[in-house]
């Protein structure tokens, strides 16, 4: 069994219907981790070696916020920035996260249809998420494909309810590995697997 880790950042997380239902499921699922960075530093004071701790207990490693401005909401910045330290996340002596996977869950209020070459945004998500995959490949983790949830502030309540469904079904495959990993490089989003 995969332990896993969800490090959720949400800066208004009273204003997200779809994100309080996504943490709803990722709290129901056992083997999940779940650590809300905002509500254990909203002084951005992080405590590092504790995180870098979490870290190395978990198999698998989860960055779930809102897309803000084509990244991540600031303490997901600040964490990655402090606590994916040179020689615990990389360099010589930083193998710690060696050979774990990564993956993004994230939401959009954009629909799918303004995130490629064509679209309003210019960029697929997989070409905005390319700084997460390189963090991983730089901490030799696997960067596994995103589960996506666009068009947020459009979606029905049961709409929302069943991305929860999803979610949980995703975590519990990569906690038990019916998720097929072989597959990975065929889907663009993680959501194709569920």
């Amino acid at each position: 069994m995969n332990n896993i880790l969800i490090l959720f950042s949400h800066p208004a997380i009273h204003k997200s219907r779809v994100h309080k239902e996504l943490c709803r499921a990722a709290r129901s699922v056992a083997g999940v981790t779940f650590h809300d960075l905002y509500g254990k530093y909203p002084d951005f004071y992080i405590n590092v070696k504790w995180e870098q701790k979490l870290l190395v207990e978990h198999e698998i490693i989860i960055w779930q916020h809102p897309v803000y401005w084509y990244s991540c909401p600031a303490l997901m910045k600040e964490w990655i920035d402090v606590v994916l330290e040179h020689n615990f996340a990389y360099g010589k002596q930083g193998t710690h996260l060696k050979n774990k996977k990564l993956m993004s869950a994230i939401t959009t209020g954009g629909s799918a249809r303004v995130y490629n070459e064509s679209g309003s945004n210019h960029y697929t998500i997989r070409q905005l998420l390319a700084p997460f995959h390189q963090t991983a490949m730089l901490c030799g983790m696997e960067y596994l494909p995103p589960f996506v949830i666009h068009g947020s502030h459009m979606l029905s309540k049961s709409d929302i309810l069943a991305y929860g469904d999803q979610y949980a079904r995703l975590l519990s495959g990569l906690r038990d590995g019916t998720i097929p990993y072989g597959r990975f490089s065929e889907v663009t989003y993680m959501n194709e697997l569920i």
